[in-house]
């Protein structure tokens, strides 16, 4: 095994929570060093944009139907539009004179470690060019010109995701960069789906870190605060087009100017360091992109009429769930399950715990997410396990254990009440050392990017039936482990998840956000 892979199963290990040991974190709130959750670059052009809160959408259920979607043009208008139906402020809340800002994509502990970048390219209003997406005012700072014409194809752009750490370790210490992965997921898919309503396509492209990081500007450390590192993740290719691409992104990054606009703004006066971080991210340096993350496609099931940007605006993480008022129905289950079915098999299986729902038994089942994973499972979990094939919309779905499994679900999420009381709560169980073994120490964040992808469209999908749904980082991984028989690491439970009635808190006004 080499450094890096030791290096990943040591971070994996030592973050994991126990019930007589969390991960190291400071233990308390240090609100002098709380990190400002908005990026800015000084000295640099902006672009305004124009807010798209009275745009029409199409029904939540027509955009994964591409026979239907009508193509966006590219314009500063379509691209506003979908930066804030992906990564924008969707609501302020406000309690005794305090207000916070809600986004549409979801984040651990509303932390906010992922930024984003567009490089724009024949564009309608928009000057070609490289823009940091700022989210507290909705609008483009231009951070490089380009010196000759963009090798990107026809009606197409590319987005830059990134992460800031320091954002969620300081509230989280140690387990921060798990989390901070799961939120480059969500981000993923809250622009996947973004894309998918104005009728576009979004393409994971190619590219190592060192890449990314020279496109962006993230190499000229005389731009950013030492201490804030902000580390390079993904590149995506948005087009109005289907056909997959390959592009050069060292030839795009000579094609912009030398020196880049602008200097990032620091987050906070001090910070604590933990070691550990820095030691991950260097140890799962992307070597490649070439693995696909999950895509949502057009599900059956889907009957819901809202507009798909009151979707995406609606979604909400639910503090309380309603536990006098959890039952769903077999239908509303089924529709959110399969929402996360993919036509290629994945890695990632639900294992869930089914509390009330209408003619399903309540229990512990599995929803495979590779069948021919079946067998391997079936010979490393509990040998008193069913395995029974339910009857159902859903493929590949098996009962495991019947029973009231409020009490468990409840304890492996840190004794969290909001797991025992809803519908019902699940665990994603990954194919861990396989994953590692075949594709590299850097496979490990791709894992938790597709763990928060599934989860951004659970939430979704539970918003589009007038559910809560609610995403847990906190668990204690060899809990869950042990109830399923689980002695070893070939796999693993990298984030849970629960949906049912969320209680809405009175106390909390309600307010539109970018209204200044």
């Amino acid at each position: 095994m080499n450094n890096n892979l030791q290096m990943v199963y040591t971070y994996h290990n030592e973050t994991k929570h126990a019930p007589t040991r969390y991960a190291r974190s400071l233990g308390y709130m240090d609100w002098a060093t709380q990190p400002d959750p908005y990026r800015s670059y000084k000295d640099t052009k902006q672009i305004k944009l124009p807010l798209s809160f009275t745009n029409t959408t199409l029904a939540y259920k027509d955009i994964f139907d591409e026979g239907t979607t009508e193509k966006a043009p590219l314009c500063i208008e379509s691209i506003s539009q979908f930066f804030q139906f992906s990564l924008g402020l969707a609501a302020i809340k406000s309690y005794e004179g305090q207000s916070w800002a809600l986004r549409c994509n979801a984040s651990s502990g509303n932390l906010q470690p992922t930024e984003s970048y567009i490089l724009a390219n024949d564009i309608e209003g928009i000057e070609d060019g490289l823009y940091h997406y700022g989210v507290k005012n909705h609008h483009l700072e231009l951070l490089a010109k380009p010196k000759e014409k963009l090798d990107i194809p026809k009606d197409s752009f590319i987005v830059g995701l990134t992460s800031i750490v320091w954002r969620e370790a300081w509230k989280y210490g140690e387990r921060s960069w798990r989390y901070t992965q799961l939120d480059c997921g969500h981000a993923y898919k809250a622009l996947e789906i973004s894309a998918k309503i104005l009728g576009w396509n979004i393409q994971l492209l190619d590219a190592n870190t060192q890449e990314i990081s020279s496109l962006i500007g993230l190499n000229d450390s005389s731009r950013y605060v030492p201490e804030e590192i902000e580390s390079a993740d993904m590149l995506l290719l948005v087009s109005k087009n289907n056909e997959k691409q390959n592009l050069d992104i060292l030839q795009l990054r000579a094609s912009l100017q030398d020196e880049y606009f602008g200097k990032a703004n620091m987050l906070s006066q001090s910070r604590h360091n933990w070691e550990i971080l820095e030691k991950i991210e260097n140890a799962a340096t992307l070597e490649s992109s070439k693995i696909g993350l999950m895509k949502s496609e057009k599900n059956s099931l889907r009957t819901c009429e809202y507009s798909s940007k009151d979707v995406v605006l609606k979604r909400r993480s639910a503090q309380v769930m309603n536990k006098d008022d959890a039952n769903i129905t077999k239908k509303q289950f089924e529709t959110i399950l399969k929402s996360v079915e993919t036509k290629e098999n994945q890695a990632v299986n639900l294992v869930l715990f089914v509390h009330s729902v209408e003619n399903l038994p309540s229990g512990l089942y599995i929803l495979l997410g590779n069948k021919d994973s079946k067998e391997e499972l079936q010979s490393i979990t509990k040998s008193t396990f069913l395995w029974e094939k339910v009857e159902s919309t859903v493929d590949d779905l098996y009962l495991l254990q019947g029973g009231d499994f409020k009490l468990i679900a409840k304890t492996i999420s840190c004794s969290q009440d909001i797991a025992a009381h809803g519908a019902f709560s699940l665990g994603m169980l990954v194919e861990f050392d396989k994953q590692l073994v075949q594709y590299g120490a850097h496979r490990y964040k791709e894992l938790y990017w597709n763990c928060g992808a599934i989860g951004q469209q659970l939430y979704l999908e539970a918003t589009s039936l007038k559910l809560s749904a609610t995403g847990i980082g906190c668990f204690l991984d060899d809990i869950m482990h042990d109830v399923l028989g689980l002695e070893n690491s070939k796999f693993q439970s990298l984030y849970h998840f629960t949906i049912g009635r969320g209680l809405v808190d009175s106390r909390l006004t309600n307010e539109e956000p970018y209204q200044e």
